[in-house]
């Protein structure tokens, strides 16, 4: 296991992260149990869902090993209310059950039959893929997700880079710092946006949970990305919560890292200004130069340089610094206000059995220090924006979905 990937399994024992990956379905299977049967029997074909987390010593790094998968991988859920809101009330309790990795870093969970699906003339089948974040990022783990619902293209492995040696590595990575610095100072580079105040949502997330899901057309959102099209419109529902502290409001947006893949996270989080004050357009335009110059300074070798030193950390320390982390500690500041996961999962091509995919949508997980979270997230030409928050972040969720939902 590399060290990014070994962070996120150690950190998850402080701070939940498994990632909750929906495909909502036309229909039930006629045979739930073939449907079920031809999962598994994909899961077996893809090395990358063959594994499991062998932690057996401090001194070294976490491995990745062969494992059968147990009938229970994929496992069909009765609900008590088989409505669409229902079935995503059920979703969110999944996330009180967090995967052991050392046992299972994957599972699928199954609802029949669902009802009021958008877009669904009659009951559906909805699946959740609950994945651990040391297994897979939220591009990684479409991918998987996709393998598993017959999409003919297989997840490639990865392969971790060399570690190298760690001082060698840290003094490149201060020459290329150094480097980096000048390149900002001399206009080539836009510094990434600063911290911001503390809000509501930040608080620690405390009271009900909940998750709701909004669905649109590609064509419906106004911006030259889903992303912005959808950061933008957020800008406007929040700060309408918000009140006037929502002046300096930002979120946090990860991007996929430039490069080969040497790690199952091969992402950053970067933080985007909001600019609720400013009209439609220019705050597309704003949120949209966020972005571009996120990108940028990422592709600077300043980045790769701190990556490989990262990679090179022994095992040891890694644990002795996640260790010393306290989730209880309160920031004075943070880099975000909410956070916006967006991912394009491909074309409308997966299937449960016989039933055609509707939509997809992902839930990424609350934080000690973030309360409200989105998601955006694409198959064929279907957007699916979805909210999960705390009650002590957002008292009533409908009325905040209502104005995500007229912005949009």
């Amino acid at each position: 296991m590399t060290a990014a990937d070994a962070q996120f399994y150690w950190m998850s024992a402080k701070v939940p992260s498994d990632q909750f990956l929906l495909y909502a379905f036309a229909g039930e299977p006629t045979d739930f149990e073939r449907a079920a049967d031809d999962i598994r029997s994909r899961a077996r074909a893809c090395r990358a869902l063959r594994v499991r987390v062998d932690d057996g010593s401090p001194l070294t790094y976490p491995s990745w090993v062969p494992t059968e998968l147990e009938p229970d991988r994929v496992t069909r859920h009765q609900l008590d209310d088989d409505s669409w809101r229902g079935c995503l009330d059920a979703v969110v309790r999944l996330a009180d059950n967090q995967l052991d990795i050392r046992r299972a870093p994957w599972r699928l969970h199954v609802f029949a039959p669902v009802h009021d699906l958008p877009g669904a003339a009659g009951p559906g089948t909805v699946a959740v893929l609950q994945a651990s974040h040391a297994l897979a990022d939220g591009t990684r783990a479409s991918a998987l997700a996709a393998w598993l619902f017959g999409r003919a293209a297989p997840v490639p492995d990865v392969v971790p880079a060399s570690p190298g040696f760690l001082p060698w590595r840290a003094v490149n990575a201060f020459r290329a710092h150094r480097e980096f610095v000048r390149d900002t100072r001399a206009g080539l580079l836009v510094p990434a946006p600063g911290a911001r105040p503390v809000l509501q949502t930040n608080a620690r997330p405390a009271g009900a949970r909940t998750v709701r899901t909004l669905v649109r057309h590609r064509a419906q959102l106004q911006g030259p990305t889903v992303t912005v099209a959808v950061l933008a419109a957020v800008s406007s529902a929040l700060s309408g919560l918000l009140g006037d502290a929502a002046a300096s409001l930002g979120a946090e947006v990860p991007m996929a890292k430039p490069g080969v893949r040497h790690a199952h996270n091969h992402f950053v989080n970067v933080t985007v200004g909001l600019y609720p004050d400013l009209s439609g357009q220019a705050r597309v335009e704003r949120i949209a130069g966020d972005l571009a110059n996120a990108r940028r300074r990422f592709e600077h070798p300043a980045v790769q340089a701190s990556d490989r030193a990262f990679a090179a950390m022994p095992a040891p320390l890694l644990r002795w610094g996640i260790s010393r982390f306290d989730p209880d500690a309160r920031p004075s500041q943070v880099s975000g206000n909410t956070v916006v996961s967006s991912v394009y999962r491909g074309p409308a091509d997966l299937r449960f059995g016989a039933a055609p995919v509707l939509l997809t949508a992902g839930y990424p997980a609350l934080s000690p220090a973030m309360g409200l979270v989105h998601g955006a997230h694409g198959i064929g030409d279907t957007v699916a924006i979805s909210v999960h928050a705390a009650e002590s972040a957002v008292g009533d969720i409908d009325e905040y979905l209502a104005r995500l939902d007229a912005e949009l």
